[in-house]
């Protein structure tokens, strides 16, 4: 009973990552309609920013001044440097190319995704970096007669926090209301005084953000290394292809399904779990082509 509790656990914790990367990844094709292949690569270098960040600050013996409160506010800069990264990419790469077919951007963003994967391994190298820190901070909770990362309940508590915050924004803020008018008729939104240009900035930085959310809060459990993003990009696809593309409610249960699935896939049929998850998006995807959320 206490190893289900905790593959549980386990469960909503990986189903929190992925919530975030799809989410931004289905914000960015929803508004733009771009199928953002570098996105993996960005959620990569958000963990990779994250834990140099808190690695540097351990480092010089910050660590006693800044505390564990502390050290957990360091983590979203990571998230907030790969926005910023998502503003400048937006205007330069992806502007010129909105009026090109969407193989333009298939190439542009896969070109993106390995340059982005050779200036982590420049900049950082080939070790792997960890903000284990954290985790070890926090402790343990018991749970039965094993004990569980505290740090885990975190960061379902921050996909939570994040899923209902988006949803706000979205849809019960002046912006969200502008953004979804943008995304339905772009050049209705135009003609009525929409800067678009500067709507499509901000949705591909918030998106990225998400992304890089996703890196920041799973690098003190899990190091930083090269080639991370790539598993995780896959994951992402089959999740929002089971939930539906553009569709915030289908990353959220898209999210839990493949977790829940890779979860009992690792434990009980570890040779077959990738291949069941491509079976299940197959199948949703001859019921409702579109996913369980999405629309035509």
């Amino acid at each position: 009973m206490t190893i289900f509790v905790i593959q549980i656990l386990n469960s909503f914790f990986y189903a929190a990552v992925l919530f975030l990367i799809a989410a931004g990844l289905s914000l960015i094709y929803g508004v733009m309609r771009i199928v953002n292949l570098a996105h993996g690569a960005l959620y990569a270098l958000g963990a990779y920013v994250s834990a140099w960040i808190v690695g540097s600050a351990v480092g010089h013996a910050l660590e006693g001044t800044l505390g564990l409160a502390g050290m957990l506010l360091l983590l979203p800069l990571g998230a907030i440097a790969i926005a910023a990264v998502g503003a400048l990419i937006e205007p330069t790469l992806l502007r010129p190319l909105y009026q090109r077919s969407e193989e333009y951007h298939l190439l542009v963003t896969f070109g993106l995704l390995l340059i982005l994967e050779d200036v982590m391994k420049l900049v950082f190298g080939r070790t792997p970096l960890s903000a284990g820190t954290i985790m070890d901070r926090m402790g343990s909770i018991p749970v039965g007669r094993l004990m569980y990362p505290t740090y885990n309940l975190f960061v379902v508590a921050v996909g939570i926090a994040a899923a209902i915050g988006l949803w706000a924004f979205i849809y019960r803020t002046k912006f969200g209301v502008i953004l979804r008018a943008t995304s339905q008729d772009r050049r209705m939104a135009a003609a009525l005084g929409i800067n678009v240009s500067r709507v499509y900035v901000q949705a591909f930085a918030i998106g990225c953000f998400m992304a890089g959310l996703g890196g920041a809060v799973v690098v003190p459990a899990q190091a930083a290394v090269l080639g991370l993003g790539i598993e995780v990009l896959i994951l992402a696809f089959v999740v929002v292809v089971i939930g539906g593309l553009g569709s915030l409610q289908g990353a959220l249960v898209g999210a839990v399904i493949v977790s829940f699935v890779r979860t009992a896939g690792i434990q009980f049929f570890p040779e077959i779990e990738l291949a069941v998850l491509y079976l299940i998006a197959a199948a949703v995807l001859l019921v409702r082509p579109t996913g369980l959320f999405g629309r035509a």
